[in-house]
């Protein structure tokens, strides 16, 4: 048997409250699927399992507050070979899960009229997908595969799933545009627990948990205070002339459609990814005494909550990712932060993050680094500047980057170098 426990979803996260159970009893679930949802003192998150099986026991009731590590359900692996299947009599409430019914609510799926294939007769999301595809003649695809071919133009009539019942995955938009798969991975969770989509929240609830309590500035109180007074923070800045790369994204808008158009952050968020990469000792984490660096660029990108409070996921490999890819990502993790429906997998632990201020009127951001990153990335409002070319003066677009880094785990030569990659790679944006 294993157990799944409250996870930890953050560093300075030591207990969290179990807000609501999204399977019960009986319920078969996959590595990936979202199941509960948790409130913690900042945000409210989906969270995943990480193992397949029958739920067989819920040990916590929903309002319950435990610390972190705590058992909340057992999840009993399945047995080999597939279980027999024995259809239930037909009842006013199908048995389904609250995903489930929401997927087909989305899809125009009368449950009362699907035939379930999952263990007692329960009505299983690949039930659902085959109730639809007849129905509706809707393709099979996840979100974030349609955003995908959204952002690279890619007809899904012309791409072949691999996913359950030939549903098209992300992966599978990948390899028909041409740009290849991401890491071994790195999408896992992002692409299961977005093919489920959010669990159905009265409006109430919804107002409710992107409203943030005062519990949250108190976090985040907390955490700044922890990071001013362990971390020896230096700063640097520097700035960056965005002329070749506002004039390349200019062009690349011009043929694209409306809702896939790059915007400037998602050049720069790519260009800090990959200036993380060349420049190491700023990507990892200060831990038992040492600077252990990452294996990846997990990217965080702040988030300012309408109501107030901040949150700030990560866009894991974001060095790897294709930038059509990135700026879909960006744009789907931002709402989903905001309306209060971020998911464990994209919590954990940035290794860098990114504040961005720009869009406030602010010209430079000097930001309080996240334990336990070791570095933080400011990006202020693009403005014209005057400069001299060839000996002539003229105006070009500028971004003033600043750098907040921790003086236990790199140097002020080191974080020189962060910047000046940072630079050449904006010169070039055809190659981010």
């Amino acid at each position: 048997m294993g157990e799944f426990t409250m996870p930890s979803l953050g560093a300075d996260m030591d207990e969290g409250t179990l807000v609501e159970w999204l399977v019960a009893e009986g319920a078969e679930v996959a590595r990936g699927d979202v199941v509960a949802v948790v409130e913690t003192a900042k945000s409210t998150i989906e969270v995943e399992c990480f193992a397949s099986g029958t739920v067989t026991e819920l040990l916590v009731e929903p309002g319950t507050t435990v610390p972190v590590g705590t058992p909340l359900a057992v999840i009993t692996p399945t047995a080999p070979g597939p279980p027999p299947v024995t259809p239930g009599p037909a009842a006013e409430a199908p048995p389904a899960t609250p995903l489930v019914r929401h997927q087909a609510a989305d899809e125009g799926v009368d449950l009362q009229a699907v035939h379930g294939t999952g263990r007692g007769g329960r009505i299983t999301r690949a039930d659902v997908s085959q109730a639809a595809r007849p129905a509706t003649g809707r393709i099979a695809a996840s979100p974030l595969a349609r955003r995908l071919a959204e952002s690279l133009g890619v007809d899904l009539t012309t791409v072949k799933g691999t996913g359950s019942r030939g549903a098209i995955k992300a992966d599978d938009v990948r390899a028909a545009s041409g740009t290849g798969s991401s890491t071994p991975g790195s999408t896992v969770f992002t692409e299961q627990a977005a093919a489920t989509g959010p669990p159905p929240a009265p409006a109430a609830a919804r107002a409710t948990r992107a409203t943030p309590s005062p519990g949250d500035r108190l976090a985040i109180a907390r955490l700044m205070s922890r990071a001013k007074r362990e971390i020896p923070h230096y700063y640097l800045s520097t700035t960056i002339d965005l002329t070749e790369a506002l004039g390349w994204m200019r062009q690349q808008n011009s043929t694209r459609p409306v809702p896939a158009r790059f915007v400037p952050v998602a050049l720069m968020l790519k260009a800090v990814a990959l200036a993380a990469r060349e420049v190491p000792e700023l990507n990892g984490h200060w831990a038992d005494g040492r600077f252990v660096p990452a294996t990846g660029v997990r990217l965080g990108t702040a988030v300012s909550l309408r109501g107030g409070g901040l949150v700030a996921p990560a866009l894991a490999d974001a060095d790897r990712m294709p930038l059509p890819e990135l700026m879909a990502s960006l744009k789907d993790l931002v709402s989903r932060a905001r309306h209060g429906r971020l998911r464990a997998s994209e919590t954990a632990d940035p290794t860098l993050t990114v504040t961005n201020l720009g869009d406030q009127g602010v010209e430079s951001v000097f930001g309080v680094i996240y334990p336990p990153q070791v570095a933080m990335v400011g990006l202020g409002r693009i403005t014209d500047r005057p400069v001299a070319v060839d000996g002539m003066l003229t105006v070009h677009p500028t971004v003033t980057a600043t750098l907040s880094a921790d003086h236990r785990a790199s140097d002020g030569a080191t974080g020189a170098r962060f910047l000046t990659a940072l630079d050449r790679l904006l010169q070039h944006p055809e190659d981010l």
